[in-house]
């Protein structure tokens, strides 16, 4: 056996793409020790599980994942939002190394130095300076910040990692200077509410460059926006201030794309999920977004069969959603969350009735979306690449489609293509989730 062989760890990430890049932390620091990536569970010295506890479905997913691992390797670290709540795992898997919560870094690196102490070598372990991505090299998730201020009932989000904790805005633009300096094209700017950066920090300003920065959601959006890769902005709350970030999207700064988690339309539903509840705003402040940057996409979620929800309330919402005429939305039914408020408010909507609106919704949707893409067809849109064959087809993204969530462009032609290029399409065909197009 090689004296200099480093030990290996595991690693699976469940949730969010927050979640994700605290195992890219996590791996970073590992890495800079001397460890290496086992993609196997045989061939690792230790296996790092980070969990989600937001829903009782991914509780139950985390720990089918803790279990696969206790059995495929049985040294196992856990950590991440179930790690908050440690005598679930424990009483399942007693044997488990250490149970760590969301952002434990150091005290997940401190375990895994107890069960496989690191080998560090200078002259052969490296770390590239803007660490290490589990995304493709050509997009990387930006987290602004930790935790979140609101309290909607339907979330124990702020209980797992706590309230609002927004990184200076010298620290976020650097890492994001070096994520681009080492190829990456796409930036997606990611917290639980992102919108509301910096209000914890009273918008400090913090050096970067030669320039002192406030830590502002407008002022990081037109920084990030001078560094030349796309800036995608993912769960923003429509405040009012976020209005003044449209024009940087009308002036090319920043991508025409805004990810709102909405919800819901009805004011008695948004109420007792303690969100505004004042919808007709919204509405407008669509308009305005829309007249500001006629190319703006705009997506978002919405919850079916919350607690209480009436018949009128189902339908409130599909009539907003015919006003609204959003681009990309996503619904989902209601699942109860151990430990939040929302349980307990009224009587629970039957599974079945749930699962009614949810598609009736989704029906609307489909037909919005479908109208919205056909009136792409002829058109010639910047697409980034995610994917391609050595024949000529290709998969990628218009600057209104994010990864994993949005739609995509199926893309032939027979002109050979590489991931993260970014090339202008013909668009030739849609239906109601992607579009079909050959390369200019």
């Amino acid at each position: 056996m090689d004296e200099r062989a480093a030990p290996r760890v595991g690693l699976v990430s469940l949730g969010c793409p927050k979640a994700l890049v605290d195992s890219e932390r996590i791996m970073t620091q590992l890495r800079a020790e001397g460890y290496e990536l086992s993609k196997t569970y045989q061939g690792a010295d230790v296996v790092i599980v980070n969990t989600c506890g937001f829903l009782d479905s991914a509780k139950a997913e985390s720990l089918q994942a803790i279990g696969e691992a206790m059995a495929e390797n049985g040294k196992v670290v856990v950590t991440g939002c179930m790690g908050a709540q440690p005598e679930l795992i424990r009483d399942k898997f007693p044997d488990v190394l250490a149970i760590t919560g969301p952002q434990k870094y150091e005290s997940v690196v401190d375990a895994v130095h107890k069960a496989a102490p690191p080998k560090h070598d200078p002259y052969f372990d490296l770390v590239p300076p803007q660490g290490l991505k589990l995304t493709p090299r050509h997009y990387a998730y930006l987290k602004i910040s930790e935790g979140c201020n609101n309290r909607c009932s339907f979330c124990i989000i702020p209980q797992l990692r706590g309230d609002l904790v927004s990184r200076s805005a010298g620290d976020v633009l650097r890492e994001a200077e070096k994520l681009v300096k080492a190829g990456v094209k796409e930036l997606l700017v990611i917290s639980q509410d992102t919108s509301a950066y910096g209000v914890d920090l009273k918008y400090a300003e913090s050096q970067w460059q030669d320039r002192q920065v406030r830590a502002k959601f407008f002022d990081l959006c037109r920084e990030l926006g001078s560094l030349g890769a796309w800036v995608r902005l993912h769960y923003v709350y429509p405040y009012p201030h976020v209005d003044e970030a449209i024009s940087l999207m009308a002036d090319g700064k920043i991508l025409p794309y805004l990810d709102i988690p909405l919800q819901h339309a009805s004011p008695d539903v948004l109420r007792a999920m303690k969100r505004p509840a004042h919808q007709e705003k919204t509405l407008e402040r669509i308009r305005r977004w829309r007249e500001i940057c006629p190319d703006i996409t705009i997506r978002s979620t919405f919850i079916a069969g919350f607690p209480g929800e009436t018949d009128a309330d189902a339908a409130f919402m599909l009539d907003w959603l015919e006003e609204a005429q959003l681009d990309r939305v996503g619904c989902f039914t209601y699942e109860p969350v151990t430990g939040a408020p929302a349980n307990d408010l009224a009587a629970p909507v039957p599974e079945e009735l749930k699962r009614e609106r949810q598609a009736r919704f989704m029906e609307v949707q489909a037909e919005i979306s479908a109208r919205k893409l056909e009136a792409k067809v002829g058109k010639r849109l910047d697409v980034i690449i995610d994917e391609a064959d050595a024949e000529g087809g290709a998969e990628g993204r218009t600057k209104g489609d994010a990864p994993e969530i949005d739609g995509t462009v199926q893309i032939g032609g027979g002109r050979v293509l590489t991931p993260g290029e970014i090339v202008t399409v013909e668009i030739e065909d849609a239906d109601e989730h992607d579009l079909y197009g050959v390369p200019v």
